[in-house]
């Protein structure tokens, strides 16, 4: 296994400075100390249901190696997505996943377009967009050849189920950020107030840290958020924003090279709202989402996604 760099808490918070102002809860950015409970050994070997494989949590964590616990299900997989190229290029199943749905720290890019995807990585590549973590540096390292036929790859595959249920409250479990930059309920128990927050989680924590490719996640949001999110969604909110079947399709699923946003990470889709907003994400199709979020409130934001969540992606 490959070590990964290593960012001091210090370090990390000097990095981030050169970012957009917005909602850091959303970006998830320092991993919190890991509950003795849900601190895995890194050599014993995991399973999964349905799965004859076996792999240590050290293997798991490979980025450059990541699991495929269906092989065959997934068919050949290109050698750039399933292992990388060379130091900052990993693989792009390692945070995507087999099933190109990502996780609430990564894009969703099962069912989008090849075309899209390869100019969103334009746009890493050349600082148009700017990741807080990694993408930056992987976009430097991969070839256009590889990035077409990753891209190619993903846009053959169908959004599955991914967002299992999104549940308004007040008050929800209390949580940690682990390993992946993943939230997980805290097994000591105990809640904590929501605030105007989205808080996501496994449905299934130890398939979660598996890499299993079909377990989903699950979605606290504040109440009454979704009734409000889909008055902003399909009207436009009177007029402070733009209805988003404008551009991203009467089911919101996506048109020609505009990604469909129904369905995904809500945490992921706020920060791409906010990025928008503080100019982190420029570069292609930009100009026209500036001035759909150019008045739209955090809490507006969070209301948006926790509505774009609870539909078929």
């Amino acid at each position: 296994m490959r070590t990964l760099p290593r960012l001091t808490f210090l370090g990390l918070l000097v990095s981030l400075t050169a970012y957009g102002q917005g909602p850091d809860w959303a970006y998830q950015s320092v991993t919190e100390e890991i509950p003795a409970a849900h601190r895995e050994d890194p050599d014993a070997p995991r399973t999964v249901p349905g799965s004859s494989q076996s792999f240590t949590q050290t293997q798991i964590d490979d980025h450059w190696n990541p699991p495929n616990w269906f092989p065959d299900q997934t068919g050949p997989v290109p050698e750039v997505v399933a292992h990388g190229n060379g130091p900052e290029v990993r693989g792009c199943a390692a945070c995507h996943g087999y099933t190109g749905m990502g996780h609430p720290e990564s894009a969703q890019l099962a069912g989008y377009s090849a075309n899209y995807i390869v100019n969103q990585m334009a746009d890493f590549k050349s600082g148009a967009r700017k990741d807080r973590f990694w993408m930056n540096r992987l976009a430097s390292g991969i070839s256009d050849e590889e990035v077409r036929i990753a891209a190619e790859w993903f846009a053959a595959l169908e959004p599955i189920d991914w967002v299992v249920e999104v549940i308004e409250a007040d008050t929800v479990p209390r949580t940690y950020i682990g390993s992946g930059r993943m939230r997980f309920v805290h097994p000591d128990g105990g809640t904590e107030p929501l605030g105007y927050r989205i808080i996501e989680v496994p449905e299934n924590r130890e398939l979660a840290t598996a890499r299993h490719p079909n377990s989903g996640f699950i979605a606290y949001a504040p109440v009454g958020s979704i009734e409000r999110g889909k008055d902003l969604v399909t009207t436009g909110g009177s007029g402070k924003t733009v209805p988003c079947m404008a551009c991203h399709g009467i089911d919101l699923k996506g048109l020609v090279d505009v990604p469909g946003i129904a369905g995904g990470s809500p945490v992921y889709s706020i920060r791409q709202l906010n990025d928008f907003k503080t100019g982190d994400r420029a570069g292609t199709m930009a100009a026209l989402m500036r001035p759909t979020v150019a008045n739209l409130t955090t809490e507006d934001m969070v209301d948006i996604v926790a509505y774009l969540a609870t539909l078929d992606p």
